[in-house]
């Protein structure tokens, strides 16, 4: 039978979540779509209108 590291000691509260004070999840970052005004994430095809920088990529259906 294989012998496996064991903490030596109990890891306390405040050190517990000290070590999780930057594990929260932030908010999607959106921006304002420049041909149609509707909110999207940065730096993808506005799935409103199809544009991206200004300019039509996706033909509208």
């Amino acid at each position: 039978m294989a012998k496996h590291p064991v903490p030596k000691k109990k890891t306390s509260k405040a050190r517990r979540d000290q070590r999780r004070a930057h594990d929260a999840l932030s908010a999607p970052t959106l921006v304002e779509c420049a041909t149609c005004k509707a909110v999207k994430p940065a730096h993808v095809v506005c799935p409103e209108c199809g544009s991206y920088g200004g300019r039509q990529v996706v033909a509208e259906a």
